[in-house]
């Protein structure tokens, strides 16, 4: 049975205009997801199967050197990962992030763009146990194209209660 973000998600998907997904989608999480708000995150677009939200470089987001700072950096992060996995679990089911980890490996360039996604085994896994939890892959990049940050996303889902 989907749960009420996937059935929200869906209607936006088969009856909004392409020019509006993007607003209603962000509306929707940060309704929500009342800290991801602050950051000024861009939800550009939810599936089953992937996540893609930008963060452009305000001064709201950036650290002393005038990149973003790493902990918006993580936000975005989390919630791609969170979105594509809260999407695809069931109504009974609550997901809760057990671990992040996040490399720097360089300094970030402009605005970040994450790509966060699940893959056919991942939507079975989900489907077939009542408890669990998985590796949600992310990728995240800057404006230059590369991958400054490399992400570990650990779900986990359990029954409520």
């Amino acid at each position: 049975m989907p749960n009420q973000l996937s059935r929200m998600v869906n209607k936006i998907n088969k009856f909004s205009p392409e020019f509006i997904k993007p607003w209603l989608l962000t509306k929707l999480f940060c309704s929500q997801v009342k800290y991801a708000n602050t950051t000024g995150i861009d939800i550009r677009e939810i599936s089953h199967d992937n996540v893609v939200i930008k963060l452009a470089n305000k001064k709201r987001v950036q650290n002393h050197i005038g990149g973003v700072h790493a902990v918006a950096a993580a936000l975005l992060a989390e919630s791609a990962s969170g979105i594509v996995f809260g999407i695809n679990l069931p109504s009974r089911q609550l997901p809760l992030l057990k671990s992040m980890k996040l490399n720097f490996n360089r300094r970030m360039q402009g605005a970040l763009t994450a790509t966060a996604t699940l893959t056919a085994e991942q939507h079975e896994q989900i489907k077939a146990q009542d408890k669990g939890d998985m590796l949600v892959s992310v990728v995240i990049t800057d404006e230059s194209g590369e991958e400054p940050i490399e992400c570990e996303m650990d779900w986990a889902w359990v029954t409520k209660r």
